[in-house]
């Protein structure tokens, strides 16, 4: 009882109570201290998903976007091949036509024309001249304009809906003299503005000699036809004149007279009916 109660004993047992109490304490503090730290160190392996979600969704992204890349460059490949089909089409369609077609851009030079253009221009190409170089030997046939084709295709240029057509006399620069049938068309953007001048050229040499031989012929035959009749009535006179007469001398003078008439009239016949022969002839030998 007296070391219970001995004040030494007391403050020994009471700090050792102390440092244990503390020590346990203590202990307790650097478990919870451990778990806490491993706890930390274990959540990026322990759930994945939280880094690997990003990552995921950024390669998906990416993927996708060189998908669309490679669907892009893909349409416009098989655009670039559609306008280059259709750019060819369009050639071969030009370069097989008889008719010759240019086109005048807004600066008023040649862009484009064809083979059968250049062939009826009698120009090796015709490209980058303007419309007054062209036809600077040109003149309007039958036509009510008093400008010339050179202004005729300019002043298109500033009307929204132009189409004329017109013929024309022309000279090749290898002094060929054509007739032309010329036919303007003005062309127009989706937005409605001009953007060129068409130009169909046909060659109508060939036509217009042919109309003028019909003309000439028409002529001849009212001529012959007056022959004719001059020719038939001379030798009905000469027949019944020799019919009435009974003089030998006379009748052989009339005779004489109406076969030279007659010589006369083989002759003009024969004449009228070897033009054509010599025409048909003159087209077969030529290519």
């Amino acid at each position: 009882m007296r070391l219970l109660t001995n004040p030494i004993v007391l403050r020994m047992a009471l700090a050792l109570f102390a440092g244990a109490f503390a020590f346990a304490m203590f202990r307790i503090m650097i478990r919870r201290m451990r778990r806490s730290f491993a706890s930390e160190a274990a959540t990026p392996s322990d759930s994945p998903s939280a880094v690997s979600f990003p990552l995921h969704t950024y390669h998906a992204v990416i993927q996708q976007l060189k998908q669309q890349k490679h669907e892009l460059l893909s349409m416009q490949q098989a655009e670039r091949r559609r306008a280059k089909t259709s750019e060819n089409i369009s050639a071969a369609i030009l370069s097989n036509l008889s008719s010759g077609v240019m086109f005048f851009a807004p600066n008023g030079l040649v862009r484009q024309a064809n083979a059968a253009a250049k062939q009826i221009l009698g120009y090796a190409s015709p490209l980058g001249m303007n419309a007054s170089e062209i036809f600077r030997s040109a003149d309007l046939l039958g036509s009510s304009l008093t400008a010339t084709i050179a202004e005729v295709v300019q002043n298109s240029f500033h009307e929204k809906v132009f189409s004329r057509r017109f013929a024309a006399r022309y000279v090749t620069p290898s002094e060929q003299e054509r007739v032309l049938d010329i036919t303007l068309t003005s062309v127009h953007a989706p937005s409605g503005d001009v953007i060129g001048m068409a130009c169909l050229i046909t060659d109508q040499t060939e036509m217009a000699q042919i109309r003028r031989q019909q003309e000439l012929r028409g002529e001849m035959s009212a001529e012959m036809a007056l022959e004719l009749r001059n020719a038939l009535t001379t030798i009905s006179g000469y027949a019944q004149q020799l019919a009435a007469n009974r003089d030998p001398g006379l009748a052989r003078q009339l005779a004489s007279d109406i076969a030279t008439e007659a010589a006369h009239l083989d002759r003009t016949i024969g004449g009228f009916l070897a033009g054509p022969r010599a025409a048909r002839t003159t087209a077969e030998v030529q290519p």
